[in-house]
């Protein structure tokens, strides 16, 4: 199956100028969101996974499937103020500004490996955020997966070293 054609492309959202990848005309598609969660579940067989670790929001819609199918634990990372214990936070910058994400501190055990699972790789800003809390507390990133990756944008440079997976790219 070509996941690309169950992608449905919005352009001028969220402003004018942006062609928005809307993934739930993927997720609606119960063969098609099958076929990403098995993907990657694949990805990951050899890797020993113990958490899997999905950025807000459509991390949570992407990577809580696949920790089920691998049998590891699922944690989100959430914008400031949305998770309820103590957290660590990460600031990082925008192309206008700076945004910050949290992880609860008692999320990830030191030495655990961690898969991030999210919908989407633009500049990789989110990302590399995410990859620098899990550190921080001590986990080891074994791989950073993504629905769809825009290569023009190349965020992927920011992760050389790393095991980084893309399933559709434009």
């Amino acid at each position: 199956m070509d996941l690309k054609e169950k992608i449905r492309n919005v352009q001028d959202f969220p402003k004018p100028g942006i062609g928005f990848k809307d993934i739930t005309t993927l997720l609606k598609d119960k063969d098609a969101f099958k076929e990403m969660v098995d993907i990657m579940a694949d990805n990951l067989k050899d890797l020993d996974v113990d958490v899997i670790v999905g950025p807000e929001a459509r991390g949570f819609l992407t990577g809580a499937p696949v920790a089920y199918a691998v049998g590891a634990g699922f944690v989100p990372i959430r914008k400031p103020g949305k998770l309820p214990a103590e957290t660590e936070s990460y600031e990082y910058e925008l192309e206008y500004g700076t945004d910050k994400i949290e992880i609860h501190k008692d999320a990830i055990e030191k030495g655990q490996k961690v898969a991030i699972i999210d919908d989407l790789l633009a500049t990789g800003g989110t990302m590399e955020a995410a990859v620098k809390l899990i550190e921080k507390l001590g986990g080891e990133v074994v791989s950073i997966q993504f629905l769809i990756e825009l290569e023009f944008l190349n965020g992927r440079e920011k992760f050389d070293g790393y095991n980084v997976e893309s399933i559709i790219k434009y």
